[in-house]
């Protein structure tokens, strides 16, 4: 059963490194950019992106989204750039 779960949880990692990385972005935009508050961001976010969290560091300007012990991205505003996302410092799953 364990190694079923584990499993699964590789096979879906891909979408969701992804997904963290579209919610930070967007929530980032939406705190930073156009100044609601976190919680008011996630009405941006698509269906089926319910169990991405997100974090907010209001002195670096920043949101991180992730979902625990699985993915995890970091967007941070850029004054010129507007809300940039952190390099992927993840290992890349191939799916076959």
């Amino acid at each position: 059963m364990l190694a079923g779960g584990w499993l699964y949880v590789r096979s879906i990692t891909p979408q969701l490194e992804l997904g963290v990385g579209y919610a930070a972005r967007v929530a980032c935009g939406c705190r930073f950019v156009e100044g609601r508050t976190l919680a008011s961001c996630r009405t941006d976010f698509e269906a089926g992106m319910e169990p991405i969290r997100l974090k907010e560091d209001a002195a670096a300007k920043s949101v991180t989204a992730y979902v625990p012990l699985i993915a995890s991205r970091t967007a941070r505003l850029d004054p010129v750039l507007g809300c940039q996302p952190a390099p992927f410092t993840g290992t890349p799953i191939a799916v076959h």
